[in-house]
């Protein structure tokens, strides 16, 4: 069963979706790029990490090879008795349905059939003024992904439609770099700075010995070297400072901390 959804672009597709899957019965959604199972995604990149709107079609057309082939495979592994595919268009979601070689489509579902014109209205002013972007899925899951993005949760109440029963949904808003009229960067020296102030908050440090960070697409190993206050306890003293940084580094810059090492390279007693 190939289920489409269609709706032009920022009407509130991604929103909609997991609850139309849900009721549909279905598991699997392909959306932006992504292929979705049960909340996760399993296999493909989101366009929404493109540079360029170009860039972004071109990524959830599945027109990189690579990028094709790493779906498939996910494709041909699970084995779907069902898929949920997104799309802008009816033109575009019968090229992705070609590409991926899903079979026949069953049922086309545009979004004015679920959502109502004020619910669209509503979707296309937050698309244009503030840039967000849903991704049908919850932020953990995807937060390696979009390391220095501006992510958010979305958490909605849903009805099952079985005498009122609600559900939670989670999803995540992200605004992509396309979405700005120029780019934003945050230096090392910025990152630094953070972690000098957050283990400074750190009761037992005597001293930041040195900060070293490596920033990859997933996210930012952090090395901190300190000396610490002879009669304190170290290992408490230590996660309490690894906690500090993640917590300051993530809700100041939005990257995402995939490690904090820290070394005590000596004890001093305090006068």
């Amino acid at each position: 069963m190939v289920l489409v959804f269609v709706g032009s672009s920022g009407t509130g597709k991604s929103y909609h979706a997991m609850h139309l899957a849900k009721e549909k019965n279905i598991k699997f959604i392909i959306d932006d790029g992504l292929l979705i199972k049960d909340n996760k995604v399993i296999a493909g990149s989101s366009a929404k990490r493109e540079k360029s709107k170009m860039g972004a079609i071109k990524r959830a057309l599945f027109i990189d090879e690579k990028h094709r082939l790493e779906v498939r495979e996910a494709l041909d592994q699970e084995k779907p008795d069902g898929i949920l595919v997104l799309g802008t268009s009816e033109k575009m979601v019968e090229s992705i349905v070609k590409t991926l070689s899903l079979g026949e489509i069953t049922e086309r579902i545009f979004i004015e059939d679920i959502a109502t014109q004020e619910e669209i209205k509503s979707a296309k002013k937050s698309r244009k003024k503030e840039g967000k972007h849903v991704i049908p899925v919850p932020t953990f899951e995807i937060k390696k992904d979009f390391s220095g993005y501006f992510l958010n949760p979305l958490k909605v109440f849903k009805k099952l439609g079985i005498g009122d029963k609600q559900v939670l949904e989670e999803k995540s808003v992200v605004r992509p770099t396309f979405s700005y009229r120029g780019k934003y960067t945050i230096s090392d020296k910025v990152i630094r700075d953070l972690i000098f102030y957050a283990a400074n908050k750190v009761i037992g440090i005597y001293k930041i010995e040195s900060i070293d960070i490596t920033n990859i697409q997933a996210g930012l190993i952090i090395e901190i070297d300190v000396k610490m206050i002879y009669g304190n306890p170290i290992k408490p003293l230590m996660e309490c400072l690894q906690d500090q940084v993640k917590h300051e580094v993530e809700e100041m810059t939005s990257f995402n901390i995939l490690a904090i090492n820290v070394m005590v390279k000596s004890l001093v007693i305090s006068e």
